[in-house]
């Protein structure tokens, strides 16, 4: 994949009311709603985000993420970006676990 999914997830969700970024402890970057972290993304390949489990299995069953990586009976759900279809589904459940945030913070 020649686009630099980093810098395009990145400038989206940086532009969104509230939101950090710092590195990651397992490498790549982070990104928090005041303090509170919405996802990680692992290069230009992963995203990762936690939900609260039975969510999660929604999201795993429709399609719309795998299990995690490292932790696949966790609450946590794993994105491979491999297409402009993934970008566009990671940018979803960033977007969703961001409002999430916001929504309990307000």
């Amino acid at each position: 994949m020649t686009l630099n999914v980093r810098q395009m997830l990145s400038d989206q969700v940086l532009s969104w009311p509230g939101v950090t970024a710092q590195p990651h402890r397992f490498g790549g970057i982070e990104f928090l709603y005041k303090g509170t972290e919405i996802g990680h993304l692992h290069g230009d390949h992963l995203v990762d985000l936690l939900f609260p489990k039975p969510f999660r299995d929604h999201l795993v069953a429709t399609g719309r993420g795998q299990p995690h990586h490292m932790y696949p009976n966790s609450g946590w759900v794993s994105v491979y970006i491999t297409s402009g279809d993934d970008v566009a589904k990671a940018m979803e459940l960033l977007r969703m676990k961001y409002e999430s945030l916001a929504g309990k913070q307000t």
